[in-house]
């Protein structure tokens, strides 16, 4: 057997392997580059799935980027890994995005820079009373036996926060939502704050209405103005008649479901995001049906409250929108 001849082959052998492992290396850079992690919640929740559909618009959309979806604790265990660089952006209930970025509250030791890309959806706080508690106004509801949202909950901490800067002292009763639902059909309690679904009653709330005729409460014009000017982190909405059957139209407080991101997002793929998400409704709905009736970007410019991405104000400017103060990107 003759080798002499294995030396002239070597040459473009190596020369192929070397290209072929440089274009992979090239390949793995770029890729590495643009994957970007998603924080989410528990998958047992609704808006796990609302998650995933973003992800998947986003993967299909949006050139050279690829996106997977991370099951978290939410929205304080998602900043936290923001601000550890562990996910690039994830869900964030804007009440709560706006302490972290204030340093305010749980996040008084450690700031977390997080900015905003957009808001999908509202959560109305609504205060759910018997019709026969004698309580036809949020005032009457001192002394109250009232529950404020479930023990821990954004729900609780928001109405807690409410009802101190209202002046109002409601005898507040703790429990889960069975006990509570519970406490309100027997009437052990006058009421309970739960969130709506949208512009509606969620289905706890039906629930009691089947046992006891239930009203909403409504805040006064001069409350509203209270809240507005002394707690930024939330925003005050006007509900249509019709969240549950006989229901008429109430202002209540509200936070936002929202997605924020690291402030270290690259400009450019931060604006194809909030493009792709704006221009492809049909797999958000279908995932939350509720988002049907929902203007996105009028909800995200009235909800918002933390400063815009660079990237997502881009996108909104573009389109035409007038960006509030409060929103306008910082450095």
């Amino acid at each position: 057997m003759h080798f002499h001849n294995f030396p002239a082959f070597k040459k473009p052998l190596l020369t192929a392997m070397l290209s072929v492992g440089l274009a992979g290396a090239s390949a793995a850079v770029q890729a590495e580059e643009q994957q970007l992690l998603i924080g989410s919640t528990s998958t047992s929740s609704s808006q796990y799935g609302y998650f995933v559909a973003i992800s998947q618009i986003i993967n299909q959309e949006v050139p050279e980027v690829s996106t997977s979806v991370v099951e978290t604790g939410a929205t304080v265990d998602n900043l936290r890994r923001i601000l550890r660089d562990q996910v690039d952006m994830g869900l964030v209930t804007t009440n709560v995005g706006y302490h972290a970025y204030a340093g305010e509250g749980e996040f008084s030791d450690r700031k977390v820079d997080n900015r905003l890309l957009w808001v999908y959806s509202n959560a109305p706080q609504n205060v759910v009373v018997r019709e026969d508690a004698g309580v036809e106004s949020m005032a009457d509801l001192d002394g109250m036996r009232l529950n404020p949202g479930i023990t821990g909950s954004a729900t609780e901490a928001t109405t807690l926060s409410v009802m101190e800067t209202l002046g109002i002292a409601p005898n507040y009763v703790r429990g889960s939502t069975t006990d509570v639902v519970a406490g309100v059909k027997d009437n052990r309690m006058a009421g309970y704050v739960k969130s709506g679904v949208g512009s509606k009653l969620d289905g706890s709330s039906l629930d009691i209405s089947t046992f006891t005729p239930i009203e909403v409460l409504s805040l006064s014009d001069e409350q509203a103005d209270t809240l507005r000017e002394q707690m930024p982190d939330i925003s005050v909405v006007n509900i249509p008649a019709g969240a549950a059957d006989g229901i008429p139209a109430y202002t209540t407080w509200s936070f936002g479901l929202a997605v924020h991101s690291s402030p270290n997002l690259d400009e450019e793929t931060a604006y194809q995001i909030v493009k792709a998400i704006m221009e492809n409704p049909g797999p958000q709905v279908s995932a939350l049906a509720n988002l049907a009736d929902v203007d996105m970007a009028e909800l995200t410019l009235n909800s918002g409250t933390v400063p815009f991405h660079p990237g997502a104000a881009r996108y909104f400017e573009e389109q035409g929108y007038e960006i509030p103060e409060t929103l306008q990107p910082v450095e």
